[in-house]
């Protein structure tokens, strides 16, 4: 993957992941939307041209640039019972968010999985990667490197994946992968238990 956050030209212009639906919410800078519930390793926070370390406790709040150091992890959780796990150098914007509604974050590197329990009413949220844009209607999921390619795999909810021309629909128990930015994702499959919980480890998770 591609080194540092993309642009927002450079999206336009590549692949996208979408949910039907989505309409970007515009919020206030410096909003407080949750906390850093675990931190595990060297976690620094910038906030407004300031870099400083995120410790568990601290508070997370709209615009935070997240990343995280080698063999490092955080766990932040978010308003309206959402989790968003980071793993091992991996860059995270919390461009904008309400609880109640969604909003847009922006993956520059690394993995993270997107956890909101299933029962809760739903909320459209856009999760931009080089890689293109994941649409999320209340679910769980993975999306980062994983065998030597970018993958997305949903445990619960469902998720609208195009690139490449061509779209696909993943449901719970489904992955689909895509090589480089620009290409279509493959066919969905269902992915095995071996895989998944390798790809949770990733981000500090145990299955």
């Amino acid at each position: 993957m591609r080194q540092g956050l993309i642009g927002r030209r450079t999206f336009m212009a590549g692949c996208a992941f979408v949910a039907g639906g989505f309409i970007a919410i515009p919020s206030q800078a410096s909003t407080v939307i949750g906390k850093a519930s675990d931190i595990r390793g060297k976690v620094d926070l910038k906030r407004a041209e300031k870099n400083e370390g995120l410790s568990a406790g601290g508070d997370i709040m709209d615009k935070d640039y997240v990343v995280t150091g080698a063999q490092s992890f955080a766990d932040l959780a978010l308003e309206g019972d959402t989790r968003i796990l980071l793993g091992s150098k991996t860059e995270l914007l919390l461009d904008s968010f309400i609880a109640s509604q969604g909003g847009t974050m922006e993956l520059g590197m690394g993995q993270i999985v997107f956890d909101r329990p299933e029962g809760l009413p739903k909320i459209d949220l856009a999760l931009r990667t080089t890689f293109g844009m994941i649409g999320v209607r209340g679910t769980k999921f993975f999306a980062g490197p994983n065998r030597g390619v970018f993958a997305v795999f949903v445990e619960h909810g469902q998720v609208s994946v195009e690139g490449g021309g061509v779209q696909r629909l993943v449901g719970a128990g489904e992955g689909i992968e895509i090589a480089k930015p620009g290409d279509a994702p493959t066919e969905t499959v269902k992915w095995k238990e071996a895989r998944i919980a390798e790809a949770y480890a990733s981000v500090g998770l145990k299955r």
